[in-house]
């Protein structure tokens, strides 16, 4: 079920994954290069909902207006936070969560909105090549449960170079900021793909 949301940055747009007896809702937004296609949003939608989570997909007015770059992040928390009513409207807890930039709204908004909890893929800790330009502060300022899933070859921010404390990481070895791993890493794609949904699966049974 797709539904369209309007808030004060726009129209936003939802694609809804029921779970048949939910007990979460996971919302996930995409990055600043991407749309809900992404690989591992995918992926998520199509396996939590036989655990019990609802995947809530949001594509941000910026994408369902059809352009090609990100606004300010500001403006991305301010879609954010419109979407959120409807999000909210299952009546359960709700995982605010997304990939790359939608991961930083998440992490902004989490608490001011009451979120459960916080599922951060590929957070861009740094730009590529900058690791003094650190983004570490929003990360750790999440304030709810947080889980961070990171590939182990992400330009943005390799699991190592992540502070302690705060939030459980989960890496995905030979991933890179899209969780693609190369043709000659000794895993495969679903290989991949399947840490991701591992992880989240066993982490979302934890939180009750």
């Amino acid at each position: 079920m797709t539904e369209t949301v309007e808030t004060e940055a726009g129209t936003a747009r939802v694609t809804w994954h029921p779970a048949d007896d939910p007990r979460l809702v996971l919302a996930a937004s995409h990055g600043a290069g991407g749309g809900i296609d992404a690989r591992d949003l995918q992926a998520l939608a199509a396996v939590l909902p036989a655990r019990g989570v609802s995947v809530a997909l949001v594509e941000q007015p910026w994408r369902v207006a059809g352009r090609r770059v990100a606004p300010a992040p500001r403006t991305l928390d301010t879609g954010w936070r419109g979407l959120w009513p409807a999000l909210t409207r299952p009546g359960l807890p709700v995982i605010s969560g997304g990939r790359s930039a939608g991961a930083r709204v998440a992490c902004r908004t989490a608490t001011e909105l009451g979120a459960h909890a916080v599922l951060v893929l590929s957070f861009p800790l740094h730009p590529p090549g900058k690791p003094g330009k650190s983004r570490a502060a929003e990360l750790l300022g999440a304030g709810v449960p947080t889980l961070v899933v990171q590939g182990g070859n992400d330009p943005f921010g390799r699991p190592g170079e992540f502070p302690d404390g705060g939030f459980e990481l989960v890496e995905v070895p030979f991933g890179d900021h899209s969780f693609a791993v190369p043709k000659r890493a000794p895993v495969t794609q679903g290989a991949a793909l399947k840490t991701v949904t591992d992880a989240v699966s066993r982490w979302a049974a934890s939180l009750g």
